[in-house]
């Protein structure tokens, strides 16, 4: 039973002293909570959504910390103090017990030694036997008494332990549900807080909207394109057929004086008298106008009719219109040997042919491919469609699949060193064009 004792005050000892370093924590929590919601009220400006809300909160907050310190102190500290504070008078009665079994021991030693001695002294023997007597009566009480409250001792810990952990959980559980709904309150507020900033932005901000900001809409329809001079100095400048409904040569007047048309120089003085303008044209253009009169290739939208002898304006329209509609086709050129025999059949090629002559020979450049630009900000995506740049990624610009879907002032592309280590053009997106530069 002592042993049990001992064991059961220094559990008890244990668990009073991990309570109150939790009540202490609990504080000292409570202190930075007081710290931090007065830093909150001190920012927040009277003119700020919920400034009312926030002062309330913060005092209700105050308020549940205070009852749940208050709580777990009165409750379950305070019980484990009430259970700690019998063990030192038991602890002392044991000690005073164990004493007087050894004074029980010494006066039947001395009365047992006093009646087996030779020379017997009644007085002495009577004496011995009446002190004899007290000491096992002091004794016996002190042992009766303790082995009645031992076992009770024992049992009456579970409920002790029982009541405290209950209590503090009970307390844990209100304050931690109260705290959530203040914690969702605050939450709240500064969500509309924000919404309200954003409103405010917005209104501000209407009619200068960064890209970065908000994407612009679509962008306005336009007319379909027209035949124009090609700004490639290599090609000879062709003028426009229709312009603004002018009138087509006249089939009648001699083509030496018609300057709406152009016949391209035949193969033959090409090669004789090469110039700068067509060797350049050569090593930059891989699409040189053809050999005997007929369409410039300068870009899919902008090509340059050079065919003489239109009957009428009208039959040059329809040819335009038809032709508009395969502007996606490449023309190539037929291959000639030197001595100037064509040795392959040249045309205007489907779109497979048009990927493959852009995506280039070595084919390292995606599907599409138009240019690259090189980013000159920072841009955070703000949409799952969206690339996100440093200043300084090189992108290559693809072509749109659906040309409606393209945005005003935004391009796609794909990252190229994304696409040189993947050769992946699925990982493409849309990006601001003012964030970067053509280069």
């Amino acid at each position: 039973m002592v042993a049990n004792f001992n064991k059961q005050m220094v559990e008890g000892t244990k668990l009073q002293k991990d309570l109150k370093t939790y009540v202490t924590a609990v504080k000292t929590l409570h202190d930075a909570s007081r710290r931090l919601q007065d830093c909150l009220a001190d920012m927040y400006e009277p003119d700020w959504f919920g400034k009312e809300e926030m002062d309330a909160l913060a005092e209700d907050t105050d308020t549940l910390w205070l009852d749940y310190h208050q709580s777990i102190t009165d409750k379950s500290v305070t019980c484990m103090d009430t259970y700690l504070t019998q063990f030192p008078d038991i602890k002392a009665r044991i000690a005073k017990r164990d004493r007087k079994m050894v004074d029980f021991d010494s006066a039947r030693h001395h009365f047992g030694s006093l009646q087996k001695g030779k020379k017997k002294d009644e007085a002495k023997i009577a004496k011995a036997e009446e002190d004899l007597g007290r000491a096992q009566k002091i004794f016996e009480e002190l042992n009766v008494e303790l082995q009645d409250e031992l076992p009770a001792l024992w049992d009456s810990r579970v409920g002790v332990y029982v009541n405290t952990f209950q209590s503090l959980a009970g307390h844990q559980e209100k304050f931690h549900r109260d705290m959530s709904k203040l914690s969702q309150n605050l939450n709240d507020i500064m969500t509309k807080l924000e919404e309200q900033r954003q409103l405010n932005e917005e209104a501000d901000d209407s009619k200068s909207v960064s890209p970065a900001q908000k994407r612009p809409g679509p962008p306005p329809s336009r007319p379909p394109p027209r035949p124009s001079p090609s700004p490639d100095p290599v090609q000879q400048q062709n003028v426009s057929l229709f312009d603004n409904e002018a009138s087509v040569p006249d089939p009648n007047v001699d083509s030496a004086t018609t300057t709406t048309t152009h016949q391209t120089p035949s193969w033959d003085s090409w090669q004789e008298q090469p110039t700068a303008e067509q060797e350049s044209q050569h090593e930059d253009d891989q699409y040189p106008a053809e050999a005997q009169g007929g369409w410039d290739y300068h870009e899919p939208a902008a090509q340059s009719c050079t065919q003489p002898g239109w009957d009428d304006a009208e039959a040059a329209q329809e040819s335009w219109n038809a032709d508009q509609g395969s502007a996606a086709q490449l023309y190539t050129e037929p291959n000639w040997d030197d001595d100037g025999a064509s040795v392959g059949q040249g045309g205007w090629g489907d779109e497979g042919e048009q990927s493959a002559v852009t995506n280039g020979s070595d084919g390292e450049l995606p599907q599409g491919f138009l240019y690259k630009v090189k980013a000159v900000h920072d841009y955070a995506a703000t949409d799952g469609d969206e690339l996100e740049l440093k200043m300084g990624d090189v992108v290559l610009v693809l072509g749109f699949d659906n040309p409606d879907e393209q945005d005003d002032g935004w391009l796609m592309g794909v990252k190229e060193s994304q696409w040189l280590q993947e050769k992946d053009a699925s990982a493409k997106g849309v990006f601001p064009e003012n964030f970067t530069q053509k280069f």
